[in-house]
């Protein structure tokens, strides 16, 4: 049997929930090199203005599914074969990445990209490269990350190769935001980074998405911190969404607490506890 839709008991009665989501991506799948398929009918809803996270193993197609949103699987040999992507109910699977970043859909690579031989505020500045002569916004908005990431303020005259890496990856985000996104896709942000780092990036997502409105699709491999910020999440195995729901209730989900948190009824698990986990999931059964 499989495990039951979270958001069917619990989703909103409010007028929020009939609108029509900014981002879905509808049954889509992603085949490699011709022959390896990796996402098997990915279905999700991104509502404007929410914080949704992508959840699973590393190899669970949490990075695959943010690439073919954003059109760059075509560089990796990678291409949607069935399936749809709509943005604000519009159709973008054939638009190039540059077309997807003009109409605001921005995605921040996993592993914190930057350009290393440019300064941090140079970095900052070609995320507005789409925007033309508009000096003044630009500048304005300039400021408006050195606000968010008062660190990068600081360091905006160094080499961005020779920063931290939780400076790049401030960074990176920093530059997202200078195009002025619809909705950002955040690929990893918590890779390598130091735990209260990792708080400390995480907090400022949350204020950017709840000051400039800007809607996240997030995949991570930490559950844990992913679902204390998310507003609703997916949790994908193998390519394939396995359970979603509202945040709160995935958190309270005993499957998602044993295999994902490392917990259970009976106290924390160790990793032998659960490492056959995939012959054991009631959701796959």
């Amino acid at each position: 049997m499989s495990q039951p839709n979270l958001a069917a008991e619990s989703a909103p009665r409010d007028a929020t929930a009939t609108e029509r989501p900014l981002l879905s991506v509808n049954n889509i799948e992603v085949i490699y090199d011709h022959v390896i398929l990796v996402l098997k009918g990915v279905s999700l809803t991104v509502p404007k203005g929410g914080i949704v996270a992508l959840l699973g193993a590393n190899g669970a197609g949490k990075t695959t599914t943010l690439k073919a949103i954003s059109n760059l699987l075509r560089a990796e040999r990678g291409e949607v074969t069935k399936g749809s992507i709509e943005l604000e109910g519009e159709a973008v699977d054939n638009m190039t990445p540059n077309d997807l970043v003009k109409r605001g859909v921005i995605q921040v690579m996993e592993g914190r990209h930057c350009f290393e031989h440019l300064t941090v505020e140079e970095n900052l500045l070609t995320g507005a490269y789409t925007r033309g002569g508009d000096r003044a916004g630009i500048q304005r908005d300039l400021e408006m990350v050195y606000d968010y990431f008062p660190r990068l303020r600081e360091r905006r005259s160094s080499q961005a190769g020779y920063t931290s890496g939780g400076e790049q990856q401030m960074t990176a985000i920093g530059r997202a935001l200078m195009s002025r996104p619809k909705v950002v896709l955040l690929d990893e942000p918590s890779m390598g980074l130091a735990p209260q780092l990792v708080e400390q990036i995480f907090e400022i997502v949350k204020r950017i998405n709840e000051q400039e409105g800007v809607t996240i699709l997030l995949a991570e491999q930490n559950t844990n911190v992913a679902l204390r910020y998310a507003k609703y999440g997916y949790i994908l195995e193998n390519g394939r969404v396995v359970m979603d729901g509202p945040a709160d209730k995935l958190r309270e989900n005993e499957d998602v607490k044993e295999f994902y948190l490392g917990l259970s009824a009976t106290g924390r698990k160790s990793y032998r506890d659960v490492k056959h986990y995939k012959r054991r999931k009631r959701w796959l059964s």
